[in-house]
């Protein structure tokens, strides 16, 4: 492969940013898979991995191009690991960050164990059959608090809050946010296995 350009299995505006930032200095054009009429690909498994490998194929398959998918969410050990995939639909349809947030805090009333943590993981694939996906994972450790804080980030971000930071997610810049986070955790092992695998320095 010589021209390196890698379909974005998402319409996300910010994921856009983040993975363009990561990949320009590699040399990697990524497009986002609306900009070339790729439909939105259904995400019917209970894992990360399993999501993101049908979005990156899905992707692959309907532009020929090499296709890189993300999948990420809060995982909250006293709830067994939900709202996990569930994550951007906790609440149900129509997704809610504050309804989601609203019952994540419901269903953790009077639990003592308040650890979770973020999960992301990416996957890369050079066409849809390909026999060896890349595959990153980034994890990035915190607790739920009871009550919201901070303006910035989104989802669960003002109630995740960062022992090692003593602040929440959303109280961090966004500097600081990309260097701690599971998706910059991710994308730094998803460079270094391009790099490795396909190439792509």
């Amino acid at each position: 492969m010589t021209e390196k350009k890698l379909v974005l299995a998402s319409n996300n505006a910010g994921k856009l940013r983040e993975f363009r930032a990561m990949f320009a200095p590699m040399g990697v054009t990524v497009l986002p898979q609306g900009e070339l009429g790729v439909s939105e690909c259904a995400e019917p498994f209970e894992t990360f991995i399993e999501n993101c490998l049908a979005k990156a194929r899905h992707a692959a398959r309907e532009t020929g191009l090499p296709a890189m998918a993300d999948d990420s969410g809060v995982c909250v050990d006293a709830l067994g690991g939900l709202p996990g995939v569930h994550s951007a639909r906790f609440a149900g349809e129509p997704k809610s960050d504050d309804a989601n947030n609203r019952l994540l805090i419901e269903k953790l009333k009077g639990k003592t164990d308040r650890r979770a943590h973020y999960t992301c993981v990416l996957v890369a694939v050079r066409h849809p059959d390909d026999p060896e996906p890349l595959v990153a994972y980034g994890f990035w450790e915190g607790e739920i608090q009871e009550t919201p804080e901070g303006e910035g980030g989104f989802g669960y971000d003002p109630y995740f809050y960062v022992p090692a930071c003593g602040k929440t997610a959303a109280s961090l810049s966004a500097e600081e946010k990309n260097r701690l986070s599971h998706r910059g955790a991710a994308l730094r092992e998803m460079a270094a296995l391009l790099a490795k695998r396909w190439g792509w320095a």
